[in-house]
């Protein structure tokens, strides 16, 4: 049994209409399965990936989108390493919360990378939040990346991951050099 190189703690929170089970699903196993049941309370997910040569291995947690279960959040919060916030691009309202997702993120973990996702790209005949919108909503929450995904055709969806990996790697070894430098003196 090997030993990964990293291993990181990521959320995954958003309305219940994000399709963040489906988006999760997609990237674990490549397939697309649309028949999910809704998430009661949280479900974990895990998988290792490589990153530059390093093993990298992800824990997911999934959270309902409920109002009813982000009570759950602070709690599962602690430990956490980086955050997607999912929203369906075909309805306005799923966006609405990201500010309370958000500040609740950042009261319980700190400063850690958010990345905002847009779902249900394969629908954007139907959009009802456009690329913009979402590119201002991610630079007015100071979040650390903005990306649309389809997890039905597979568009982006390992870029995501990609993505917040880099930027969780990046980090960590920003912080390594600052506590190697600092036991120097």
């Amino acid at each position: 049994m090997s030993i990964s190189d990293y291993i990181f703690k990521i959320l995954l929170m958003g309305d219940v209409t994000g399709c963040k089970t489906s988006f999760v699903q997609r990237y674990i196993s490549g397939f697309f399965m649309g028949d999910f049941r809704l998430t009661i309370g949280v479900d974990y997910y895990s998988k290792t990936t490589l990153f530059k040569d390093k093993e990298v291995k992800l824990q997911i947690w999934n959270f309902g989108g409920e109002e009813r279960f982000q009570s759950l959040l602070p709690k599962f919060c602690k430990g956490s390493d980086g955050a997607f916030f999912m929203y369906d691009i075909t309805t306005k309202q799923s966006i609405d919360y990201l500010s309370d997702w958000t500040q609740t993120i950042r009261e319980n973990t700190g400063d850690i990378p958010i990345m905002l996702i847009g779902s249900k790209l394969d629908l954007h005949k139907f959009r009802e939040i456009s690329h913009g919108e979402g590119i201002l909503a991610a630079k007015k929450y100071n979040l650390a990346a903005f990306l649309e995904v389809s997890s039905k055709t597979g568009e982006n969806v390992e870029k995501a991951f990609g993505i917040m990996i880099k930027l969780l790697v990046e980090r960590h070894s920003q912080n390594t050099i600052k506590i190697s430098n600092s036991q120097i003196n």
